[in-house]
Formats: structure tokens, C-alpha cells, sequence
């Protein structure tokens, strides 16, 4: 909990230093308000909104300045949309699945089993959002534009209670980002509980929830493992997509210049920052098994029986879309595509 109590304070002190630093020298033409919901120390700041921030300004010759607000300061994470859709914020995390009822179709990356690694989910997201479906069917509807993002890797799954097959996993109440991750969840019938980063320490130390489908590197982030104690091997239960966006009329209105730089920044730190996502997992095992986590890999009846149990969770998805009137199929199709092609 000790980082918990610390994010307000931490995160605080480092929007002034950013202010201090970005206002030093020139003055800016272009000032943008920068809104996330996570800690000072966590790995998307650090590996691409801050280099993000720096190599903009850089590229600009310091006409651009950026005001940031990390830890939820400018509000909770499933109201960021909104808040950069009012001009809140002019660049905000916006995460598809806690906002799927506005934008369904991101949930392809949180399909299980469709990737081995950070860097394969991101590059294929990547493929179908800047300029293809997503693009044209989501973010342009919404009035944001897509700068950088990355897809974490595959998803395990970890408990306080012994994980011995998927049997033990039954009736468990377990964190899902939502989304597909539910479709899953019920098909292992498990309960799911949508939660939000930031809130599940609580929900766990609590005992209100059993445990949590996550990416090993985060769990130190949100200081959790000491709170689980056994974690699935080598399985892919989904994943999470973190998009960072831009208000549409925001980045028509500023220099063309500043418009090309943004974009060839946030695609580079995209297709380059995973590598170090992907680095981090075993890492993370590792530290994991000295704070106490067993690791288990699932018996062979088990591996075998959830082939077809997760291959149906991403027809399902898109045949629910599909009858929404949104082309869940097509992004489904778009997605495997870009995977294949790598």
C-alpha cells in the first residue's frame, strides 16, 4: 500500500519538475495538458509518455510544452474520452475496455491466445489502428486520434488460492479488464469483476476478490504481489491495449510541423518500447517467485481442452459485434492478418 500512499505526492512533484524543465529556454508556442492514471515509476511513463513528451520538444526546437497530470489527477481513468473530447485534456490514456460501450472493436487484442508477446499484439493492433478499421470505425467517431500505444503481453492468470487445474479456477471472483477478457472469464466460469488499475489493491487486500488476470511486469507496479500466491505458466488469457489519443480539433489546430513530428515520435516509440515490455517479463517471474508466488503450469488434459474453449471467445466477439452493426468479423480478420504478417 506504501506506493499507493505515495502516488498523489510523487506524481505532484514530478508535474512541477516537468513544468520547470519544459518552460526552461525558449518560450512555447504550443502548450498541451498530458492525463493518465498511473504512478510516478511505472513503465508506460517511463518507456513512452516521458521520452514521448522530451523527443516532441526536442523535434520542435521547444515550440511545443506539455503540462502533465499523471495518477488520475485530471479524473478517473474511464471518464479520460470524455475529458479529451471537452478539452480536459488535450492527450490522455484512453483504454478501449473500460470504455467498450464506445469503443468495442479495440477488444481484438484482448482475445485469448492470439499472441506470444508484447511486441507481436502491438505492431498487429498498430496496423489496424493508425490508418485502417479502428481508425476510421472508432477513434474518428469519437473525435481523438491515436499518437502511441502498446498492447501488454499475454495475461495470466493469479490467485490467493491454490491453482492446481482449471477446476480450482471455478466460482472464483477474478479481475478482467473487461470487454472480451468477460467472455473468457465466464467460459472458465469464473466470476469476473471490471476493475481499474489503480483499484484493485484494495478489492484484494480486502478479500473481496480472489485474484486477477494480469500481466506479470504490472503486478509489482500496483505493489500486488505480495497479495497472490499462486500465478498460471505459460498461457495466454488476453491482453490490454493502451492507447494514448489526442483531441481531433486539437491536433488540426496545431503546426503542421508539430502534426508530423507527433506522429513519427509516437510511432517509433510504439513499435520500439515493447522490446522492452517483452525484456521485462522474466524479470518479473523471477522477483515474483522470491516474494512467495508459486507458478503453475496447467496439467496436459488442461492445455488441451482450452484450444477450442478460447478459440470460440473470439468468434464470439465478433458475432456480437457483427449483430451491433459493427464489423467485428472485419477486425477480427484485419487483426489475425497483420499477426500472420509479421
Amino acid at each position: 500500500m506504501k506506493i499507493m500512499r505515495s502516488w498523489i505526492g510523487m506524481s505532484a512533484l514530478a508535474a512541477v519538475l516537468l513544468g520547470v524543465t519544459a518552460g526552461a529556454g525558449q518560450a512555447a508556442e504550443v502548450k498541451l495538458r498530458v492525463a493518465d492514471s498511473f504512478p510516478v515509476g511505472h513503465f508506460i511513463p517511463k518507456y513512452y509518455t516521458l521520452p514521448f513528451m522530451e523527443k516532441v520538444k526536442a523535434a520542435t526546437g521547444g515550440k511545443v510544452d506539455f503540462e502533465y497530470y499523471p495518477a488520475q489527477q485530471l479524473g478517473k481513468v474511464k471518464d479520460f474520452l470524455s475529458l479529451t473530447q471537452a478539452g480536459v485534456a488535450d492527450i490522455a490514456y484512453i483504454a478501449p475496455a473500460f470504455i467498450s460501450d464506445k469503443m468495442p472493436l479495440s477488444g481484438v487484442v484482448e482475445l485469448p491466445g492470439a499472441f506470444p508477446t508484447s511486441c507481436a499484439g502491438t505492431k498487429a493492433y498498430w496496423e489496424v489502428a493508425k490508418s485502417g478499421p479502428l481508425a476510421k470505425e472508432e477513434f474518428a467517431p469519437n473525435g481523438v486520434r491515436l499518437l502511441y500505444m502498446l498492447v501488454n503481453p499475454p495475461y495470466q492468470i493469479l490467485s490467493r488460492n491454490e491453482i492446481k487445474g482449471l477446476d480450482s479456477l471455478k466460482g472464483q471472483k477474478l479481475r478482467t479488464a473487461g470487454g472480451a477478457m468477460e467472455i473468457m472469464a465466464r467460459k472458465l466460469e469464473v466470476v469476473p469483476v471490471r476493475m481499474a488499475g489503480p483499484e484493485i489493491y484494495e478489492s484484494l487486500s480486502r478479500g473481496t476478490m480472489d485474484g486477477l488476470v494480469f500481466p506479470l511486469p504490472n503486478l509489482m507496479e500496483y505493489d500486488l504481489q505480495e497479495l497472490v500466491k499462486y500465478s498460471t505458466s505459460g498461457q495466454n488469457f488476453g491482453s490490454f491495449v493502451h492507447n494514448f489519443m489526442i483531441n481531433e480539433r486539437k491536433f488540426q489546430s496545431l503546426p503542421k510541423d508539430v502534426q508530423a513530428a507527433m506522429l513519427k515520435i509516437g510511432e517509433e516509440i510504439t513499435l520500439e518500447s515493447c522490446k522492452q515490455i517483452d525484456a521485462d517479463v522474466k524479470p518479473a517471474i523471477e522477483t515474483l517467485k522470491k516474494a512467495g508466488v508459486t507458478f503453475v503450469e496447467l496439467p496436459e488434459k488442461d492445455k488441451q481442452a482450452l484450444g477450442p474453449l478460447l478459440s470460440g471467445v473470439g468468434t464470439e466477439w465478433a458475432a456480437s459485434l457483427d449483430k451491433r452493426g459493427k464489423p467485428g468479423t472485419a477486425v477480427l480478420e484485419a487483426f489475425n492478418k497483420a499477426l500472420k504478417a509479421q
